[in-house]
């Protein structure tokens, strides 16, 4: 076992394809893979196996691959020490929810880059389980994850058993969000009767996730029977071209901050009588080192949190 052997299988489980991984890695298929059953034969394990929906790490792959990305990251950040045109790098890997106010933050942060450096920055909007998965088997080095504040003996039990450490951003009360020509713009005391018997046509990230519990019950959760008109989003630009252009929508978020309002000519109501907390919860490895970047946009992150909680009276 050797370097290469565990970026060729930090690769694999990034793509979660020998085909796509060979393409990246410059190599062809049959030596990627024949690198890979070298590998896995001298661990004595399998790491990944072959599903409809790629390929996939076994359990004792994933338990491999999060001690291959720790590895490869050190690895970079001894290069980084010693390499003079590295070490001013501004460089961040971080995934989040869709959140408005997150990016607001990142618009900021970069605003106030140093432009005489590099630059190298990785944002990913996403899901809690691919946010934890991109700390452990794809060196991004942290992420915010998003919960139900219900569900958070779970995160808890499982970010403890894969290592991770935490700290709290942001517990907030969901706002409702939807155009200002949206039939319920005006209506100050919004309540859940009021978007069920509105016929609103209500939108959601389809793809929730807690651990150990099944999609199905967590979408339960997430939209209530009530409601019978869901269209499932994957990225916030959709969500916010659907809210401008059909008035009878509206999304469950966090609160958002004054530019973007004004920009898609938006409203945020609260949802009187609606309790069901969520948390913003900021992720990394335990041995994890942050950067000047890191802490910057941190800073920025709460900075706006700060501001637009204010504005709704959080």
């Amino acid at each position: 076992m050797n370097l290469l052997h565990l970026k060729y299988a930090a690769e694999v489980a990034r793509t979660r394809s020998i085909t796509l991984a060979a393409e990246n890695l410059y190599m062809g298929q049959p030596r990627l893979s024949r690198a890979i059953k070298e590998l896995e034969d001298s661990l004595g394990i399998t790491i990944f196996k072959r599903t409809s929906k790629g390929i996939v790490p076994t359990p004792e792959g994933e338990i491999f691959l999060s001690h291959a990305g720790r590895i490869l990251e050190e690895v970079r950040e001894v290069e980084t020490l010693y390499n003079p045109s590295a070490k001013d790098k501004q460089r961040m890997n971080i995934s989040i929810p869709r959140a408005g106010y997150l990016a607001h933050a990142l618009k900021q942060l970069v605003g106030e880059l140093d432009l005489t450096k590099q630059i190298e920055i990785n944002y990913r909007e996403t899901n809690s389980l691919k946010a934890i998965n991109n700390i452990l088997q794809n060196n991004y080095n942290l992420g915010i994850i998003r919960y139900a504040k219900e569900y958070e003996p779970y995160f808890d039990r499982f970010l403890s058993e894969k290592g991770l450490r935490s700290e709290v951003i942001w517990e907030f009360d969901p706002i409702v969000l939807f155009s200002a020509e949206h039939i319920l713009a005006d209506k100050e005391d919004l309540t859940f009767s009021d978007l069920v018997d509105c016929d609103c046509v209500r939108l959601g990230h389809g793809d929730p996730y807690v651990p150990s519990l099944p999609l199905a019950e967590v979408r339960k959760g997430e939209f209530d029977e009530a409601i019978d008109k869901h269209i499932y989003i994957y990225e916030r630009a959709s969500g916010y071209e659907l809210l401008s252009t059909i008035p009878t929508t509206f999304l469950l978020t966090s609160p958002m901050p004054e530019n973007i309002l004004k920009r898609y000519n938006f409203v945020q109501r609260r949802l009187k009588g609606f309790n069901r907390p969520y948390v913003d919860l900021l992720i990394w490895r335990e041995n994890y080192k942050f950067s000047e970047l890191d802490h910057a946009f941190i800073r920025e992150i709460k900075r706006v949190r700060d501001k637009v909680a204010r504005r709704v009276g959080e």
